[in-house]
């Protein structure tokens, strides 16, 4: 259709047949602006429907539900047997409203400012410092193969879960999770990660995040010093700052985190953050002996241990690693786990294992928060674990992703040689490329993003900086090795373009 203008009385007014926006809401915002801008003044009679209508060559139906929109909004006032008129009672300040003009707000001196609480929530990173790319493009992180998920089978569960849904999967359901699913988290946790609990003890929250976040609510005190991973997740980092924590950065090397050096750093401290299986973002594995001794400073200190075992699952080099909770004698660590690197992030349920005497505590945190997550989403969960398909799952993902991080690394080796060093890792969803020294990897991560390639800048996890060179994260399970070879192809020459200027700055 092409765009049709009346003349009297409504010369502004204008609608677009190609337009996405539907005709009767072009048709509103027409005659919203004209009457805040005084172009139709109040008590103007508008013409009838049927006038508009022949006028704009709309249907009757468009120009009646676009009155009936003003007449709700009080735009607009209906009188019987007279029509229809603009209304008389609208503020003379929003009469003199400006068209595409919006006022600047300005609050009185002394109201609508946040609380400490408040400024720390808003001004903490959750995530790394380079901008966002729509869709879903390589390399980022933390985004699991949706092009391999058996979505038949989840969808023949979910069928049947809503086809006679049961009445308590309606309700409100228990702050510390579906008892079914807890005891198939529990049971899942026992054989594959040697985990030790009994259902009671699980937790269903809404990802790690939340986990963090609870801990911090329960365990942790205003000023409290907490170890943390440097480099670390800035997610969990992000929840402990808004508790107002104190945070200790810990550096980490080939062993994983520097129990010593924490010591030294704050002996202590009321909490220590790890991700001893696949230290994130490094990939590292936190070794036996770091993992007796941290649990014996928590143990001689009265501190607490929080792991983050968020993606343990993917092991390519023989079985997964024990989780460091089944090692624990005093009932010191709080373990966290998460369905989003498994199944898929949307989902947002995660889990969390307690101490016994700790149950009481973090389900009461968790009622406060949200009460608990859907009930019928946890239904489902525990089904497709239940089922089997969770850890037939999970084995074909192994191998997928095995297959993916050969394709990352065989490309980076005829694309990136000399621009980043790239090599294979037991674990993980993704992989840590070392740049030159002296290329700023915040610079480079900025430059791919701007040329459609998300990877980010390691140096946006640290706290301090403990290495020599940046370096780009490379996720590759979301992708396919056609995807993994042109997105290293196109890395290759963005880096190419980095490395270059930055010599020539340096010379």
């Amino acid at each position: 259709m092409a765009k049709h203008s009346n003349s009297i009385p409504f010369a502004a007014v204008s609608v677009d047949g190609d337009s996405k926006v539907p005709l009767y809401r072009q048709l509103y915002e027409n005659l919203r602006q004209a009457i805040l801008t005084g172009q139709l003044a109040p008590g103007t009679r508008l013409p009838s429907t049927r006038e508009v209508a022949a006028e704009l060559q709309l249907s009757r139906n468009t120009v009646m539900n676009a009155f009936e929109q003003l007449l709700a909004e009080g735009y607009v006032e209906g009188h019987v047997g007279s029509g229809t008129f603009v209304s008389q009672a609208l503020p003379d300040e929003l009469l003199t409203a400006r068209a595409g003009v919006r006022r600047a707000f300005r609050p009185r001196r002394g109201r609508r400012s946040v609380s400490r609480r408040g400024e720390l929530l808003a001004t903490t990173p959750v995530r790394a410092c380079c901008p966002a790319v729509g869709g879903v493009v390589p390399f980022r992180t933390g985004t699991p193969a949706l092009d391999a998920f058996p979505f038949d089978v989840w969808h023949k569960i979910t069928a049947r879960h809503w086809r006679r849904p049961q009445r308590d999967l309606l309700g409100y359901g228990d702050p510390a999770g579906h008892r079914p699913l807890r005891e198939a988290i529990a049971a899942y946790l026992g054989a594959a990660r040697a985990v030790r609990c009994r259902p009671e003890q699980v937790i269903v929250v809404a990802g790690t995040q939340q986990a963090v976040d609870l801990v911090a609510r329960v365990l942790l005190d205003p000023g409290d010093s907490v170890w943390v991973e440097d480099y670390g997740y800035l997610a969990a980092r992000g929840a402990l700052t808004a508790a107002e924590a104190r945070l200790v950065p810990v550096p980490v090397d080939e062993e994983g985190i520097d129990v010593s050096a924490g010591a030294r750093l704050c002996a202590d401290a009321r909490l220590a953050y790890v991700s001893p299986s696949h230290q994130y973002p490094l990939g590292v594995t936190l070794s036996l002996g770091r993992r007796l001794a941290l649990l014996e400073w928590a143990s001689r200190t009265g501190a607490w241990v929080v792991e983050d075992d968020y993606d343990s699952e993917f092991r390519y080099s023989g079985r997964p690693l024990a989780a460091m909770q089944g090692l624990d004698e005093e009932g010191r660590v709080i373990y966290l786990g998460t369905f989003s690197k498994v199944l898929f992030p949307s989902l947002r349920m995660g889990y969390m294992v307690v101490p016994e005497d700790m149950v009481e505590a973090f389900t009461a945190a968790r009622a406060l928060v949200g009460w608990c997550s859907p009930v019928i989403d946890q239904s489902i969960v525990a089904d497709f674990i239940g089922e089997g398909h969770f850890a037939r799952h999970i084995r074909r993902m192994r191998a997928l992703y095995a297959e993916r991080q050969r394709a990352v690394v065989a490309a980076a080796r005829r694309e990136l040689a000399g621009l980043l060093e790239v090599g294979a890792a037991a674990a993980g969803m993704h992989l840590t490329g070392w740049l030159p020294e002296g290329v700023d990897d915040a610079a480079a991560s900025r430059a791919a993003v701007a040329r459609g390639v998300q990877t980010q800048p390691l140096s946006a996890f640290a706290l301090e900086r403990h290495y020599r060179r940046g370096g780009l994260l490379l996720g590759y399970a979301a992708y396919n090795e056609r995807e993994i070879r042109e997105g290293v192809r196109k890395l290759g020459a963005i880096l190419r373009d980095v490395v270059r200027g930055s010599r020539r700055k340096a010379s």
